[in-house]
């Protein structure tokens, strides 16, 4: 079984006043907080979430 890719996603900026739809897909990602770091799989939908957010977040792939 091939090993999943992952990305480390940590929320830098705040959620206060964005756009809902940018809430919802920190939401999605599963990050609720400032400073929270969480992992996910490396697929196009989370990649895609990521990068609509990209401005609020700090990236890495594990």
């Amino acid at each position: 079984m091939a090993v999943d890719k992952k990305l480390r996603l940590t929320l830098v900026r705040s959620l206060n006043g964005r756009l809902k739809s940018h809430k919802a897909c920190a939401k999605g990602l599963g990050i609720r907080r400032m400073h929270q770091t969480v992992e996910v799989i490396d697929t196009p939908e989370n990649r895609g979430m990521a990068n609509k957010i990209n401005y609020m977040l700090k990236v890495e792939e594990v």
